[in-house]
């Protein structure tokens, strides 16, 4: 699992914040198991369940989504038919999306006779000022992914809203947690500079056990944004040459390929040179 799964999902779901309530208009109710059992035991990101009073119970699924996985509707489908058989009731699927690239996934899953609808939100679409003046600080962390005017700025109204925690465990977490996410959008280097001017935050990374975590969360996140930013151009500049060499990529070739890492990606670039059949490419895979 990414790291920026994880601090997304403690961020939506551990801490008082009012970004799931803005994507889904659900306020009140819980969290639920998120595993499914089946097979291959599919295990959905977030699955919540309303609790409020004289409304009817909705069921909310929402998967957090890095890049543009053309599988995504196939995904989702087969999420909404597991809810259901476990919980015998369909749920309003949403798809949170915090990669870099421009959003292209479809937000449905259509056949002849099947039709899978489901509501795909980048991130961006939520202004960062609006989320940093929100009253917790678990908007403030997440308003680094959100739309901006002027970066600098931005992170240092940020910073300032974590600072008002208050020294403890509390602005350690939040301040971890923003290194991480601050990588996916390549601001790391901008919020350790900014951070150095706010006494508070500074004596967190002179910490002699949090700010070595600290940096060690900064390498991961500056890690994580160029592997996404890596991965998604080896996987289209590989899934176009493939097609117009053998044409439109099969369902099982395709899952295939969006399946490997960015170091199989460009392993079978190697062997995409030699190869004379697309079975020939993928059987050495």
């Amino acid at each position: 699992m990414h790291d920026y799964d994880t601090v997304l999902k403690s961020l939506l779901t551990d801490s008082e914040n009012s970004m799931f309530a803005r994507i889904t208009g659900a306020h009140s109710g819980r969290w639920l198991n998120v595993e499914l059992p089946s097979v291959t035991q599919t295990r959905v990101d977030l699955l919540f369940e309303t609790l409020e009073i004289g409304a009817d119970r909705r069921l909310i699924a929402m998967e957090l989504q890095s890049t543009n996985d053309p599988l995504l509707p196939l995904r989702m489908a087969e999420y909404s038919l597991r809810v259901y058989r476990l919980h015998k009731q369909f749920p309003e699927q949403y798809v949170l999306y915090v990669g870099t690239a421009r959003l292209s996934m479809p937000a449905a899953l259509k056949g002849p006779n099947h039709f899978c609808r489901y509501t795909i939100i980048d991130i961006r679409k939520f202004r960062a000022e609006t989320l940093v003046n929100s009253p917790f600080p678990a908007d403030a962390v997440i308003a680094i992914l959100a739309r901006y005017a002027e970066r600098p700025e931005i992170v240092r109204r940020i910073l300032a809203r974590i600072a008002k925690i208050g020294k403890g465990a509390a602005l350690d977490a939040a301040f971890s947690k923003l290194m991480i996410l601050a990588g996916i959008r390549e601001l790391e280097e901008v919020v350790r500079t900014e951070a150095k001017h706010m006494p508070i935050l500074n004596d967190i990374m002179n910490h002699k056990v949090i700010g070595p975590a600290i940096r060690q969360g900064m390498e991961q996140g500056r890690e994580l944004g160029s592997q996404i930013g890596r991965h998604e151009e080896a996987l289209a500049i590989l899934r176009r040459l493939i097609t117009k060499r053998f044409g439109p990529l099969p369902a099982p070739a395709e899952d295939r390929l969006s399946k490997l890492s960015t170091a199989e990606l460009e392993d079978l670039g190697d062997r995409f040179v030699d190869a004379t059949t697309l079975a020939d490419l993928f059987d050495r895979a």
